[in-house]
């Protein structure tokens, strides 16, 4: 949040860290670290502390967004996980898209190792032959 304020309302609060803690989650559980955390964990992410966290992680077992064990660790519920899947989509959407000249994910190219050469030299192919060509002295 450099640049910004932190929310000002408790209700801000909550929807900034519904979203922060669940997007954690959902990126922790892709990465393959495990499915449950702790607010030890979420202090360590998040920076905030473990006895604030845990009121976090506790409205959000309310919401039916995470299953708390019996040893207090905490996992994303079906919910959860859809809602975590979907802010971190959009936190990362920008850097997810194709770049300058990329296909996007629907090509024609993505069928095969040859279409997706095809593909290369129907877009660069004409320049590649031009720069090729030129003497460079």
């Amino acid at each position: 949040m450099e640049g910004l304020h932190a929310p000002k309302s408790e209700a801000l609060r909550a929807l900034y860290w519904r979203d922060e803690i669940l997007q954690l989650m959902f990126w922790i559980k892709g990465e393959g670290f495990g499915d449950q955390v702790d607010p030890v964990l979420l202090e360590r992410f998040l920076g905030v502390e473990a006895a604030i966290g845990v009121r976090y992680l506790e409205r959000l077992v309310d919401e039916g967004l995470l299953a708390r064990d019996n040893d207090d660790l905490y996992e994303l519920t079906e919910e959860g996980h859809r809602h975590g899947a979907r802010v971190f989509a959009d936190e990362f959407a920008g850097l997810t898209k194709p770049g300058h000249g990329e296909c996007g994910p629907d090509c024609w190219c993505h069928a095969s190792p040859e279409e997706a050469e095809a593909c290369l030299e129907e877009r660069f192919g004409h320049d590649r032959q031009t720069t090729e060509g030129e003497d460079r002295r």
